[in-house]
């Protein structure tokens, strides 16, 4: 029976947490069964875990020994059959699924511990002995330990905690699933699976999968199964959506002027949806020349990997119960991602402000966070807001900031643009005017291209009004306040500069004072 899983990320512990994964050399049951009950009791929500018998671990990183030593085939047929036994002496039943892999011209056993749906699960100290003792064990690290005292009656009230993605759906059905899907997911990971989804059932491969719960009887879909191969998952966890909504002037100030879109699909498909639409209608390199230097600037309006992250955690975390899409709001100053419920309470408002770290021992969506970790859309657990600020701080961009209320209902994490970018969302923006927008004010020369264009009479101003200039060809609608930040000015300063450009004929301001535009005069073009 196949993983769903390729076998060289485990032996290289590659997405998925070291403490998931546990080497033997050998057929040790006592020891082993310990760490499968450990696994199935899933104490910290991470998803069960692995055991790889016929590995050996390097004693300082903790990675496979390669080339592995291996079990015989004989065996790994006599481990099997013994798991029989073992199996029933776990208590509540738990049953862990197997797989006999070849690797390095070798065989070994991987014995896949999905976190159990009737934790806690108990286990003999000794599983050859008829009489020994039962404990209740938990992993430590990456050590299975016997729970005890405070952590032995927290695991018992997990009793009736079942994360939202694993529980069964009745309303989920087998034609839902959509198996281009899930044949594009195994291919992705690189799973054995994908050479038998057309050999077998599809029951059967989601089995093998642990999509399926509950008796032989009444076996029904779990909700992660939906969320992740299902072309509609919207019709059956209502508004699993993305609405991108663009203010090109704000929200504020402009609030009737806005177009938007929706997204719909599985959770992979919601998230390559909304970041190719960001790519392609929002997403700018900007390349600024230094002065005396050859070489220039390049940066991003935003840096995709920052927004794909805050997708990714807006989808991973979000409340399915919840009728409520995920929205992402694109203004003039930065992009706003809002997302139903918020962070948890265990987390403090100071750490929220801060946008640091938000770390949450328990998972809404467990299973879903694991699957999204095996296509690479996200690290690890609790990692999403450092890795946006840490691409932020790559760009050059300000920090990011989140948002919620005291009720923790929604969380709304901001990403700034970038600070040499414009004042107003540009759509589609043709390749020229692409290039005169690039030449900003962020204390560049405006290069003999931008120059040329403007005529000579552009060539004799002062430096601060080449720059007023190149800022209203960015944005015509600009305020003054605005210039006067990015100049590092006063507004009485850049008034002065304002009245000289209106006065001897470079510029003319149309409409009302507030709120009307910059226009640059044709003596100068």
């Amino acid at each position: 029976m196949a993983i769903p899983i390729n076998i060289e990320d485990l032996l290289n512990k590659q997405k998925i947490e070291s403490n998931r994964i546990e080497f033997k050399k050998g057929w040790n049951p006592t020891s082993i069964y310990h760490s499968i009950c450990a696994f199935a009791n899933d104490f910290e929500d991470l998803g069960g875990g692995y055991i790889l018998v016929g590995v050996s671990a390097e004693e300082n990183s903790g990675l496979a020994i390669r080339p592995i030593e291996g079990l015989p085939l004989e065996e790994i047929d006599k481990i099997l059959k013994e798991m029989v036994g073992f199996n029933n002496k776990i208590s509540p039943y738990y049953m862990p699924r197997t797989s006999v892999e070849e690797v390095d011209g070798k065989h070994l056993l991987v014995i896949w511990c999905p976190a159990g749906i009737n934790r806690p699960y108990s286990a003999p100290e000794n599983v050859m002995s008829k009489t020994s003792k039962e404990n209740f064990y938990i992993r430590s690290g990456t050590s299975s330990i016997v729970a005890k005292g405070e952590v032995l009656d927290e695991l018992r009230t997990l009793a009736s905690r079942i994360p939202f993605d694993e529980r069964g759906n009745p309303d989920i059905k087998l034609e839902d699933i959509s198996t281009l899907l899930l044949r594009d997911y195994m291919v992705k990971i690189g799973s054995r699976l994908e050479k038998e989804l057309y050999k077998k059932p599809l029951n059967e491969i989601l089995e093998q999968m642990d999509l399926y719960s509950g008796p032989t009887e009444r076996h029904i879909l779990r909700n992660v199964a939906a969320m992740m191969f299902c072309e509609h998952p919207e019709k059956i966890f209502r508004y699993t959506q993305i609405d991108i909504v663009i203010f090109p002037n704000g929200r504020t100030k402009d609030p009737n002027n806005f177009s938007e879109t929706t997204i719909y699909g599985s959770v992979p498909q919601l998230i390559s949806g909304a970041l190719t639409y960001l790519k392609n209608n929002i997403i700018r390199e900007y390349v600024t020349k230094q002065k005396n230097v050859p070489e220039s600037i390049r940066y991003f309006n935003y840096p995709i990997q920052a927004l794909e992250e805050a997708v990714v955690n807006s989808l991973y975390h979000r409340d399915y119960q919840q009728y409520e899409p995920v929205e992402i709001s694109v203004e003039p100053e930065g992009i706003h991602i809002l997302s139903f419920p918020g962070p948890d309470r265990s987390i403090s408002d100071r750490v929220i402000k801060e946008g640091r770290l938000l770390r949450s021992r328990r998972y809404r969506n467990r299973r879903l966070g694991d699957f999204l970790k095996e296509l690479n859309l996200t690290e690890g657990r609790s990692t999403g807001i450092p890795t946006i600020q840490e691409e932020l701080q790559k760009n050059g961009s300000p920090r990011a900031t989140i948002e919620t209320n005291e009720e923790r209902s929604f969380i709304n994490i901001f990403i700034p643009i970038h600070e040499g970018c414009g004042d107003t969302v540009i759509l589609n923006v043709p390749q020229d005017d692409k290039n005169k927008a690039n030449k900003n004010y962020l204390g560049s020369e405006l290069g003999s291209e931008l120059g040329s264009e403007l005529g000579s009479e552009y060539a004799e101003l002062n430096e601060t009004r080449k720059k007023i200039i190149s800022m209203i060809m960015v944005n015509k609608q600009i305020s003054i306040a605005q210039m006067a930040e990015r100049l590092g000015l006063s507004t009485t300063a850049v008034e002065k500069n304002l009245t000289y450009l209106k006065n001897n004929g470079y510029l003319i301001h149309e409409g009302k004072t507030s709120s009307g535009f910059w226009k640059i005069t044709e003596s100068i073009k």
